[in-house]
């Protein structure tokens, strides 16, 4: 008797060893199971939960877009447009390049940390910009987003027109709902041309300068100088072609910077023409354009360049997301890499809109992520195109973030 109540009094905890023991086992299985998956696969399997993070380091309620995470949804189903809008460039449609990730790239999705970015509503957008002018200034990479754009309007609007404002290199009317969007295409957003010495030896001459560009930095290409008084809202990028050496070669070929006319002496790195052409830009569009037109600067758009620049053996052949290290090894400005020019130019940016009325399109950081969503190998071009995005692909997420700011805009006005 004595025994049998000696052994109830130990029941519970003999229970609770014993449940122990049974969670430690099942422990034990399930890392031995993620193991084993590690081993037999060069790369993580991705499921719903796969995160790629960035901490918001903004306080408050106020939404910071630009900072959050990519979520992969296996069973999404892209909708908004496919490989045969006709508007997309040959090289940036991955779909019909057989790219292998073309069909995965898109079903990952940018989730702001504290608040939602809806997707585009292609009819409620026109219906919500009837009778307005949309204009994209930059170069190849504004062009991307702007086929993004047209190709997610073009599929619940046929009713299409080409038309082309001033200097436009590509535009269309929707005609029922008379709103146009055109791309302007500039490489520096200021004008530029070849130079060479003069027989009467001038002051860059005099420095030893034979050849190289020329570059006004407070004169607006002619491709949009008409632009800012056209249209209602403008989208404005540039950086890319600042730090491109094979166009603009700092020995044979350099940037010869002019201001009123004159050369820009002592003679400036591209940096600090940069500087100056951002802040001559922004006064320009601000003399030209309507007190209403709404501006929007982009961010610097980032490549994914590893083992060298594009014309050095670089690829880019990952088919998943960057995780959060490999992105600071890729971008961190103290190791100086290839693509190192994303994080230079927005530094520059920062500061030259800090007094503007421009509102700032940080697409950056999420793009950062973003290494397997380029043409890669698959861009039809003698080297992997790891600038340019696949379409559809990333873009679609910028017009999102566009067009949620632009509403914002629109509802505190």
């Amino acid at each position: 008797m004595a025994a049998t109540k000696k052994l109830s009094s130990l029941f519970p905890l003999l229970s609770l060893l014993c449940f122990m023991s049974i969670f430690f086992l099942l422990s034990l299985s399930r890392r031995a199971s993620i193991s084993s998956t590690q081993q037999h696969s060069p790369s993580f399997q991705i499921n719903t939960s796969s995160i790629y993070n960035v901490d918001n380091l903004g306080s408050g309620s106020e939404c910071d877009y630009s900072r959050g995470s990519w979520i992969y949804d296996p069973d999404v189903r892209f909708e908004r447009y496919d490989s045969s809008c006709k508007e997309i460039f040959k090289g940036w449609n991955c779909g019909l390049n057989n790219k292998s990730n073309a069909q995965e790239i898109v079903k990952w999705r940018w989730t702001p940390r504290n608040c939602p970015l809806p997707q585009l509503d292609p009819l409620r957008f026109l219906e919500t910009y009837k009778d307005t002018n949309i204009g994209f200034i930059g170069d190849s990479l504004n062009r991307n987003m702007f086929v993004s754009l047209f190709c997610t309007l073009k599929r619940v609007s046929g009713e299409v027109k080409k038309w082309r404002p001033p200097g436009a290199d590509r535009g269309f009317t929707f005609l029922q709902y008379n709103l146009t969007i055109a791309y302007h295409r500039t490489n520096l957003l200021v004008r530029y041309s070849r130079w060479s010495a003069s027989a009467n030896s001038g002051e860059l001459e005099a420095l030893g300068y034979k050849e190289g560009y020329r570059v006004d930095v407070d004169v607006p290409e002619g491709t949009w100088e008409k632009a800012p008084s056209f249209h209602d809202i403008l989208i404005f990028n540039t950086g890319h072609w600042w730090f491109a050496p094979s166009k603009f070669d700092p020995v044979k070929s350099p940037m010869l910077f002019f201001e009123k006319g004159l050369p820009v002496l002592p003679p400036i790195p591209p940096n600090a023409g940069l500087e100056k052409a951002l802040r001559h830009m922004i006064l320009f569009v601000k003399r030209n354009s309507r007190p209403d037109t709404i501006k929007f600067f982009r961010t610097e758009s980032p490549r994914h360049f590893e083992g060298g620049d594009w014309d050095h053996g670089g690829s880019c052949q990952r088919l998943q997301p960057l995780l959060l290290e490999q992105v600071e090894d890729l971008f961190s400005m103290k190791k100086n890499g290839t693509n190192v020019e994303v994080r230079m130019v927005n530094q520059h940016l920062y500061k030259a809109l800090e007094q503007s009325d421009f509102h700032l399109l940080d697409i950056t950081q999420m793009s950062e992520f973003r290494a397997d969503a380029h043409p890669a190998s698959a861009g039809r071009k003698k080297h992997d195109d790891c600038m340019h995005w696949c379409l559809p692909g990333i873009t679609d997420t910028w017009s999102d973030l566009f067009v949620t700011l632009l509403s914002g805009h629109k509802i505190r006005n």
